[in-house]
C-alpha cells in the first residue's frame, strides 16, 4: 500500500475558516499494522456484527499475535466454520456473541471445537 497525503483535518459540523495545510505522507500499513508478520486482512461477509460497526464488505485488520480477552472482536472457527464475533468468557464458559439481535450467541459445548485466529484491531469501511 503506497503512502497518501493527509490534507489536515475537517470539522464534521459547520465549516471552520482554518488555514489549509498538508501533513506528512500517510502509510495505512504503518498506521494500522503494529506487527506485520502476525497481521492479516479478511473481508467480512454477512451482517452479524453491524452493531459493532462492522458491515458486509468491510476489511478487517487481524493480529494473530495478541491474546484475545473477554469483549474482544475475534476471528474464530467453531467446528471448522469461520466467523467474526465478540469473544465472551465467563465462569469457565466461552461463547461468541453477535452484534446483531437477529443472531444468537454461540455457546460452546463440550464437543465443539473452538480455534481463535486473532483479534480484530481495525475495520476499514468504504462508503457505498
Amino acid at each position: 500500500m503506497g503512502k497518501s497525503q493527509i490534507a489536515g483535518s475537517v470539522v464534521a459540523g459547520f465549516p471552520s475558516p482554518a488555514e489549509q495545510y498538508l501533513e506528512p505522507p500517510l502509510d495505512l500499513n504503518e498506521l494500522l499494522v503494529k506487527r506485520p508478520a502476525a497481521t492479516y486482512f479478511v473481508r467480512v461477509q454477512g451482517d452479524s456484527m453491524e452493531g459493532k460497526g462492522i458491515y458486509e464488505g468491510d476489511l478487517l485488520v487481524v493480529d494473530r499475535s495478541l491474546d484475545p480477552r473477554d469483549g474482544d472482536v475475534v476471528i474464530a472457527a467453531v467446528d471448522g466454520e469461520f466467523t467474526v464475533k465478540t469473544l465472551r468468557k465467563k465462569a469457565g464458559k466461552v461463547g461468541l456473541q453477535a452484534a446483531n439481535p437477529k443472531y444468537p450467541t454461540i455457546v460452546l459445548k463440550g464437543a465443539s471445537e473452538l480455534r481463535l485466529f486473532g483479534k480484530v484491531t481495525a475495520v476499514i469501511h468504504r462508503f457505498p
